[in-house]
């Protein structure tokens, strides 16, 4: 089985949906794992259960302190567990604009309402004052707008004749339990193929002026129409496992200082010159912005001066 992706989980209270994703990450074939469960009160109830089944935990009293310097410690105890994904499960924060940006598609919470319906507190008595015939749970993608993001999953629960919002509440966190586990499930597997990757890859580099894809020596192959090759994507080549983008470097120096920097994400890319590095994209933790960034400027090493002088033109203007 590939290695799980790692996942923290930031709680403020019992921890009930936190301990639903630890009991789920312990079944053989579940493709993540909990590494860490913070909170931002040291005596929530779900930092003992978290502790006592083995996992680290991290508490910081958002008291007394400015929301920004609580995210970035926050941030900063994420990291440091090597965690790929986080998490949200009853974490009671509105979250920075640069906190949430830096965890981009990786991400997630749950929310007990058939979002978009009833964003925000108090979801139950809502769908009950609306005459709704039913409430329910909603996973999704984090966002700097609150309960805006993508959806990844919902669950449908019955409103039935005399539900009081404590009752519908009830029901709907069985649903939660079940819903939230299978959808990071999913979500990680999805991030982590190939075939997605490669897509992701392909977008970045199409995205570049007068680039085109070619297959070369078994790769995708990026250039400028009619002219250089400025990225490959190299998938298991020759059995080596390893799925990585392909991209021109200023020399043999550039080469062994990136190397050295991150052994495990950069290498030099067998059959290619030292004015190629090779970077892991199957590592569940890719910068995708960097990547951007790689492309863009491989692109200009090849690109024609009359095209490279447009692109800035148009970028002053």
């Amino acid at each position: 089985m590939p290695e799980r992706a790692k996942v923290a989980v930031l709680i403020s209270g019992s921890g009930t949906n936190m301990a639903a994703l630890l009991y789920a990450s312990r079944a053989e074939d579940c493709p993540y794992e909990v590494v860490l469960v913070a909170a931002n009160d040291p005596e929530a109830k779900g930092l003992a259960l978290a502790a006592a089944e083995g996992v680290p935990t991290f508490a910081l009293s958002h008291k007394g302190m400015a929301r920004a310097d609580h995210d970035k410690a926050m941030d900063a105890a994420i990291r440091a567990s090597g965690a790929d994904y986080v998490a949200l499960a009853g974490y009671m924060r509105i979250l920075t604009g640069e906190f949430v940006s830096g965890w981009e598609g990786r991400m997630l919470n749950i929310h007990p309402s058939l979002l978009p319906k009833y964003p925000g507190l108090h979801t139950h008595d809502h769908a009950l004052e609306a005459g709704d015939n039913h409430g329910g749970c909603t996973v999704h993608l984090v966002t700097a707008e609150l309960d805006d993001g993508p959806m990844l999953g919902q669950t449908a629960v019955a409103i039935l004749p005399g539900d009081t919002a404590d009752s519908l509440a009830a029901r709907v966190l069985i649903a939660e339990h079940q819903l939230y586990s299978r959808c990071l499930a999913k979500l990680v597997t999805e991030e982590r193929s190939p075939d997605r990757l490669v897509k992701k890859v392909r977008e970045l580099a199409l995205a570049l002026p007068e680039s085109d894809e070619i297959v070369s020596h078994g790769m995708p192959c990026f250039g400028i129409i009619k002219g250089k090759k400025f990225a490959y994507v190299s998938r298991d080549h020759h059995g080596d496992g390893k799925l990585a983008v392909l991209v021109k470097i200023s020399g043999l120096d550039e080469q062994q200082q990136l190397i050295e920097m991150d052994e495990a994400r950069y290498y030099r890319p067998a059959y290619f010159g030292n004015d190629w590095i090779a970077i892991r994209i199957d590592l569940g933790d890719t910068d995708w912005t960097a990547i951007g960034d790689w492309l863009g400027r491989s692109w200009r090493a090849v690109a024609p001066k009359k095209l490279t002088a447009l692109m800035d033109a148009a970028s002053d203007f």
